[in-house]
Order: C-alpha cells, then structure tokens, then sequence
C-alpha cells in the first residue's frame, strides 16, 4: 500500500456519555514544524487571542 501526504495512521475512539466520537489522525510527511513547535505556537496563539 502506497503512503500519501494525508494518510490516516491511527484513528482514536472516546465515548462521553451516549456518544462515540472517532477521530483520525493525520501526519504530513511534508510538514516542517514539529509537535513541539506546533503545540508552543498554538498555545501562544491562544494566548494572544485572550488577551
């Protein structure tokens, strides 16, 4: 099976009361952020954003 830029590699399920959420997750294998650098950026954003 050929990878792509936006293949699903692990799907997470939570059920909160009566209802089940799935979420795929999503890595670009293009991307140049890391997680680390994504997370500082979003946090800082919404920190902004708040204030």
């Amino acid at each position: 099976m050929e990878k792509t830029k936006s293949q699903a590699h692990h799907i997470i399920t939570k059920r909160i009361g009566n209802t089940t959420y799935k979420v795929a997750v999503y890595f670009s294998s293009t991307s140049k952020e890391t997680l680390d650098k994504k997370i500082m950026r979003l946090i800082k954003n919404d920190m902004g954003a708040v204030s």
